[in-house]
């Protein structure tokens, strides 16, 4: 049985579109500069952060984080940046009865829009900051399992990296949903991995909930 769907964030509730270009914008590189480059990165295997080493060598994400907030350009999303499935997404899942929770690689300050944008649709909203731990680390997804009142395996962790999301939580002993959606799962999706790990493979949240209905139904 599935009892609870917990989500990771970026690229998966939220479309970090607008977020990367003003990250060009402050390095002063054209957005479809960096967002090349941004693609090419991820292809390589490698850490996504290594982006900003490539236009800015010794590039600190966390002080130019400061930086930004000090200059009243923080990083920030809202309610416009979250993809349009995801309200009613969250809504036939929780009709279904479902245990839901947000969970990411998220900064204090992204914690904070999580709960003023998600607190009255979720059980759980729980990020990196918080927890100490960050994704990929098995910490994290233990973390996760400790937080939701149901066994492990019946958690379905939802991501768009196999790297970060499926991986990780299938190890941890979660079932898992690849969503086909941003930079990682549109170059990772044909590969032996997204194909091979993931409980579901869906192109949007809204399928989300017929497949744990299915899921859970009992055999015939």
């Amino acid at each position: 049985m599935i009892r609870a769907v917990v989500f990771d964030v970026g690229e998966c509730l939220v479309d970090e579109t607008r977020e990367y270009g003003t990250w060009a914008d402050w390095l002063g590189v054209p957005r479809h500069t960096f967002h090349a480059m941004f693609g090419a990165v991820i292809a390589q295997g490698r850490d996504y952060r290594a982006v900003f080493q490539e236009f800015r060598p010794g590039f600190d994400l966390y002080e130019e984080r400061e930086k930004r907030a000090s200059a009243g350009m923080p990083e920030s999303f809202g309610e416009e940046d979250l993809y349009a499935d995801v309200r009613p997404a969250l809504a036939d899942l929780r009709e279904n009865g479902l245990w839901l929770g947000i969970a990411g690689n998220q900064t204090v300050r992204a914690g904070g829009i999580l709960r003023e944008l998600f607190s009255s649709d979720v059980d759980l909203i729980g990020t990196s900051d918080d927890w100490g731990a960050s994704k990929p680390d098995l910490e994290f997804f233990k973390r996760v399992a400790d937080a939701v009142p149901f066994d492990v395996g019946e958690i379905l962790y939802v991501g768009d990296r196999c790297d970060n999301d499926i991986r990780p939580a299938r190890q941890a002993g979660m079932q898992t949903a690849l969503v086909h959606r941003g930079p990682w799962a549109t170059i990772q999706w044909n590969g032996h991995e997204a194909r091979d790990l993931p409980t579901f493979r869906v192109e949007g949240l809204l399928e989300l909930a017929d497949l744990v209905r299915h899921f859970n139904a009992p055999a015939r």
